[in-house]
């Protein structure tokens, strides 16, 4: 089966390689965005993706614009694909590009479709708290993540992952399924499935107001926010930028959740019933994990922050590096 692989960041990336290995699958060529400036020296840097064709010697097509990129129309008709593979690719196919693989183009979403369509499905799934999401292969369309669905495969959440640890799991998990696939397609075992619009939810572009907290939303809703937008999520602290990189929220209903040592070290707290202040007010301390901070409802534990300038530090040598004291804010 002759495939173009259409792919950008580092989620694509095991799907791509998967693929390559695959001894009845040849990967004619690699879509991926123009180099990109990063880095303090704004050095043009390729995507994950093009290193890996380049180790592969894979050609590489990189049009900053592909609905008008005619040199790579023509390019990708001249390929006689059988499909067109695609995974977090960053820009939308035209309906000519759509109409040209023979098994359509396979797009591989990190969603359970219809639910979480758009940019950003695995953070906004976080932030919603949602305790399963999953994989999706679907036949692609004009609409953004429309088409009809092809294949499913669920993954449950932990209380305390975060987006970068649920990519790395939906991005293993996004590699088996568009295999199985492209197989079962290629002998046609699979009859496509029309979502239900419905039942649409929508996972927009995250915004950088998005990473701001706000120390009056009850402490669950942060610790969302938190693993959801990983790690980028900032607070200030003596009037300098703070990044909160991971929390547990402390409350009873959440104790079972989380790790028994863990566990065990909220437990030894006598005096956890009376810790109370203001929103973002430093109310109490847990030995070997961080600070506790008030919300506006229930109380959250950093257990991992980020200074201005700073390496990432556990909450606890944040507690002692700063001799951070009860009383202090967060805001």
């Amino acid at each position: 089966m002759k495939i173009v692989f259409f792919g950008t960041p580092q989620f694509a990336v095991p799907s791509l390689q998967r693929l390559l290995l695959e001894p009845e699958i040849e990967v004619l060529g690699v879509v991926t965005q123009p180099d990109r400036p990063r880095g303090r020296g704004k050095k043009l840097l390729p995507s994950a993706i093009k290193k890996v064709a380049l180790e592969h010697q894979v050609p590489i097509w990189q049009p900053r614009h592909i609905k008008k990129a005619k040199k790579t129309l023509n390019l990708l008709r001249e390929t006689g694909a059988d499909a067109f593979i695609v995974v977090a690719y960053g820009q939308l196919l035209s309906q000519e590009i759509l109409d040209l693989p023979r098994l359509g183009c396979i797009n591989g979403h990190g969603s359970l479709l219809p639910q979480y369509r758009g940019a950003a499905p695995l953070q906004w799934c976080l932030y919603n708290g949602e305790t399963e999401t999953g994989m999706t292969t679907m036949l692609m369309d004009i609409g953004m993540d429309t088409g009809a669905m092809l294949l499913q495969s669920s993954v449950a959440i932990a209380f305390l992952d975060n987006a970068l640890q649920l990519a790395i799991t939906l991005s293993e998990n996004c590699a088996d399924l568009l295999v199985k696939t492209l197989f079962k397609l290629q002998a046609g075992e699979i009859t496509p499935i029309p979502q239900d619009n419905n039942l649409a939810t929508y996972a927009p572009l995250i915004q950088k107001s998005d990473y701001i907290l706000d120390w009056n939303r009850p402490a669950i809703a942060l610790h969302n926010q938190i693993r959801a937008f990983y790690p980028y999520c900032v607070a200030q602290f003596r009037d300098k930028p703070l990044k909160i990189l991971a929390t547990i929220p402390v409350g009873e209903e959440w104790r079972s959740q989380l790790p028994p040592e863990i566990q065990q070290r909220l437990q030894s707290l006598a005096n956890l019933s009376s810790m109370t202040g203001q929103p973002g007010e430093i109310v109490g301390f847990v030995k070997k994990l961080g600070a506790i901070v008030q919300t506006g409802a229930g109380l959250l534990l950093l257990q991992e922050v980020q200074l201005s300038g700073k390496r990432p530090q556990s909450g606890w040598d944040f507690v002692n590096g700063t001799r951070l004291t009860i009383g202090e804010r967060v805001n």
